[in-house]
């Protein structure tokens, strides 16, 4: 499993043209998974996720976590996370997972850290052509990847 993490003082996804979800400060969570992925990968992530500590303390250092600062968290699935641009021009999309293995794991994540936050859960909707808007603080992006563990 991989998620690409966005430190946000705001984030919005768009669904035919309807606002769908909007958090204020806290984390957009890309993510994306693959047929080898179980409950372990989102445990780890999830715990991960809650205790970087990527938010400025009062002194304008990171030092702080999401849970720290009662954050939201917008999750959106990105199976492109998974591309492979290996051989030509057009990425391969071939290891990340089918909806029928894709959407539990999803649904099982947003209900993860749902579990581990006091901020908003918020999504966006799997397989959805979305428009992700966002004003990423910092900049921070982070990439985590379940298999990897760096």
């Amino acid at each position: 499993m991989r998620v690409t993490l966005q430190r946000v003082t705001e984030a919005s996804v768009v669904i035919n043209d309807i606002l769908y979800a909007d958090i204020q400060q806290g984390l957009v969570v890309f993510l994306g998974i693959t047929n080898k992925d179980s409950t372990e990968d989102i445990e780890w992530l999830c715990r991960k996720i809650c205790a970087l500590r990527i938010f400025n303390d009062a002194s304008g250092k990171m030092n702080n976590s999401l849970l720290d600062v009662k954050g939201e968290v917008l999750v959106i699935s990105q199976f492109t996370l998974y591309a492979s641009t290996k051989n030509g021009n057009r990425p391969s999309y071939i290891k990340a997972a089918k909806p029928d293995i894709a959407i539990p794991l999803y649904n099982l994540f947003i209900a993860s850290i749902g579990a581990l936050v006091s901020g908003a859960v918020k999504t966006g909707e799997f397989g959805a052509d979305m428009k992700i808007s966002l004003i990423n603080d910092g900049p921070v992006t982070i990439h985590l990847d379940s298999k990897v563990k760096e």
